[in-house]
């Protein structure tokens, strides 16, 4: 069970983290400065890293997209303009590659508009701006189309495009991208989880249900959680009726898939209690159920949330890395989301411990990501996570959390 991560060495939360925060919860400045520090210095190692990577990965996932979206956080962080003007060297090499096969946010053209847009708008490039948005809706008809072969999961599919618009009306506030198309794209996920759900002859247990490549996938990447986290967010004003008679006891579903560990499986079926990532098992799976809590205000959501967070502190330092989407770095935001909704600093903490473990980066003996230095798998989300934690209140995970 534990041969892919690394015995957390460190002691739970017992009321004192004065080490990290003050007694009125602020991280403490000695803290702040040993962030700050390992930041500058892993931003020189990533941006050093990056001369050898491919030169056509235009992705957010992996590609020059990914460090254009950290490089709009740092700026957003810290108020520097030199870091939008190296967002914006980014994007617009990205821009240039786009392969109009994919439609999604992480790893298609719908990502690189949606952050180039953003970029545009900061620098008072309005045309620029709303070029790329224009980009990303042209794509809408095709992800709309029922009868498309286009899956409904995130990396690839329809909730990847629905990301992306939700991604460019955060940034710019209100309706840039009219309701309309959001609703569109959630009533086809919708009636696709019913058309599936129905053929398989389970619509009594799970109203909806979702495959990507024959597959029946739980986490957030490619499956089920990362479908129903989106459909219950209100920026999607899924109607109460449907989140309450397709939605919720999809969710039921789910929960009842939980290993006696704590954690999920990455398939349904799929007895083996391994994978301790965002995408596969229970710090991934955690978002769906803080969402379901946040509309239900079930004590079992809440319930069923803290698990994952206790599954991801036991087993989530990963001997993959330090990244975001399998590593340290990305099963610690499950803390912090916890942490901003219920306010106990014993998830606080257990952040704080897990960015300590990605202050000695390169020192625990884990392998190396195929992309070292990206967004999803290496050094950029690393560095994503421990900006975050300057703020701990408005963390959010990136490219995915709403």
């Amino acid at each position: 069970m534990d041969s892919r991560s690394f015995p957390n060495p460190y002691p739970d939360y017992s009321g004192d983290a004065s080490s990290f925060l003050t007694a009125n919860g602020q991280l403490t400045p000695d803290f702040v400065n040993r962030l700050n520090y390992k930041i500058r210095e892993l931003l020189q190692h990533m941006e050093h890293g990056l001369r050898s990577a491919d030169p056509r990965d235009f992705t957010v996932y992996t590609g020059w997209s990914g460090i254009a979206l950290l490089y709009l956080h740092l700026s957003e962080v810290s108020g520097d303009p030199s870091y939008l003007q190296k967002a914006k060297e980014y994007i617009s090499r990205s821009l240039q590659l786009l392969n109009r096969q994919d439609v999604t946010f992480l790893c298609g053209d719908a990502g690189p508009c949606a952050v180039a847009s953003v970029i545009f708008y900061r620098l008072g490039y309005a045309q620029e701006a709303d070029d790329c948005i224009n980009r990303v809706l042209q794509m809408h008809p095709t992800v709309i189309k029922q009868d498309s072969r286009l899956p409904d999961e995130l990396l690839f599919g329809r909730m990847g495009y629905l990301y992306a618009l939700l991604f460019i009306n955060k940034y710019f506030g209100g309706e840039k991208i009219p309701l309309g198309y959001i609703q569109e794209v959630c009533n086809v996920v919708i009636k696709s989880g019913e058309n599936m759900a129905a053929h398989r002859r389970i619509q009594n247990q799970s109203p909806l249900m979702y495959e990507w490549y024959g597959e029946h996938y739980v986490g957030p990447a490619h499956g089920l959680a990362g479908i129903y986290y989106y459909l219950m967010q209100a920026a999607c004003n899924v109607s109460s009726e449907k989140i309450r008679s397709l939605v919720r006891p999809s969710v039921d579903y789910v929960n009842q898939l939980r290993f006696p560990s704590g954690n999920y499986p990455p398939c349904i079926g799929d007895k083996r209690d391994l994978l301790v990532h965002w995408c596969h098992g229970a710090p991934g799976v955690f978002y769906m159920f803080i969402q379901a809590y946040k509309i239900f205000q079930e004590e079992r959501y809440l319930s069923a949330a803290a698990q994952c967070t206790d599954v991801s502190w036991h087993r989530g330092l990963l001997k993959k890395g330090y990244g975001i989407c399998h590593g340290a770095a990305g099963n610690a935001y499950c803390f912090l989301a916890m942490y901003n909704l219920t306010h106990d600093l014993k998830y606080l903490y257990r952040a704080c411990k897990f960015a300590e473990w990605c202050l000695d980066y390169g020192k625990h003996g884990c392998r190396t990501p195929d992309t070292p230095y990206s967004l999803f798998e290496g050094m950029a989300g690393t560095i994503y996570f421990l900006v975050d934690l300057l703020d701990p209140t408005k963390a959010k995970f990136p490219a995915f959390e709403i």
